[in-house]
């Protein structure tokens, strides 16, 4: 198959006069237009300039060439006026992979509203555990709780966000048993593959040393809630519950950072670019909370 870089290579020629003229043009040096002219007349079997004092003439042949060349070039630029005409429409499938807490107790209401203001976007929320490839196109956008930036790929073009802080957390009417002096036993909370952070205290509170396990956060919030004992969550869940606080005496944590990642040539798609800017603007606003900063109920 014909390279199309090596078309253009002759285009420029063509209609330069010159290789010095083309290099010019091209942003290239001499010999690469020579190379890339040689490649394509090896691949033609003909050639396609005579090289006179005056400059570079087309052969019979050339002028053949030149003509479908010609419409290779419009055929190019057609294809791409209306692939970046398409990406730039703002509507189309656009997926978003994070954490089901982020989707399920912070960000669907900003997802609602943004599919509320672009109705032609078709909106794939990918919440699990998982990590979508973004570099195999498995996802548009990634919202990650990221430590170290360094540890994500080069690849990725990166839009940072606030910080994630985490506490531990128990029910409020657990709190006010224990505190009136109830017997009851009071439990770690974890979720089984994980166990109990180590950065996370007991405080004040003494749970027993059998742990009450989970298969995922949903279960853990309400088996927080029905005053099990006490657990680790994220900011954003435990101090927005009503029904839980803080446990006394315990620090908050730093997880990492909020990145919304994108990457290649997908995050120049308008519908991806006004997605992350408006997901960016909301997440600022939610920082205070993020960070841990809402006042804590005791």
């Amino acid at each position: 198959m014909i390279d199309w870089d090596d078309v253009r290579y002759f285009l420029a020629v063509a209609r330069g006069g010159s290789v010095r003229t083309a290099a010019e043009r091209l942003g290239v040096n001499h010999a690469t237009v020579l190379r890339r002219i040689a490649q394509l007349e090896e691949r033609l079997g003909v050639q396609m300039f005579e090289k006179l004092p005056s400059g570079y003439r087309l052969t019979a042949a050339g002028e053949e060439v030149l003509e479908f060349a010609d419409q290779m070039e419009a055929s190019s630029h057609l294809l791409e006026t209306r692939v970046f005409g398409r990406d730039q429409s703002v509507r189309g499938l656009l997926r978003v992979t994070l954490a089901p807490p982020l989707a399920t107790h912070l960000l669907m209401p900003d997802f609602a509203d943004f599919a509320g203001l672009h109705p032609d976007i078709e909106m794939e929320i990918l919440s699990s555990g998982e990590l979508a490839n973004l570099t195999n196109r498995e996802a548009d956008v990634a919202i990650r709780v990221v430590y170290d930036r360094k540890t994500l790929p080069l690849n990725l073009h990166g839009l940072k966000g606030p910080e994630l802080f985490g506490g531990v957390y128990m029910s409020r009417d657990r709190l006010a048993a224990w505190r009136a002096g109830a017997p009851d036993p009071i439990r770690w909370i974890v979720i089984s593959i994980h166990g109990i952070p180590h950065w996370a205290s007991e405080g004040e509170v003494r749970p027993t040393g059998v742990p009450f396990r989970t298969t995922d956060a949903e279960a853990q919030i309400v088996a927080v809630r029905q005053g099990l004992g006490i657990t680790t969550l994220p900011c954003f869940v435990g101090d927005a519950d009503p029904l839980l606080v803080r446990v006394p005496g315990t620090d908050l944590h730093m997880y990492g950072t909020l990145w919304l990642l994108t990457q290649g040539e997908t995050r120049k798609t308008k519908r991806v670019r006004l997605f992350t800017e408006f997901v960016s603007r909301r997440l600022a606003g939610y920082a205070p909370l993020l960070a841990g900063l809402s006042i804590p109920r005791d």
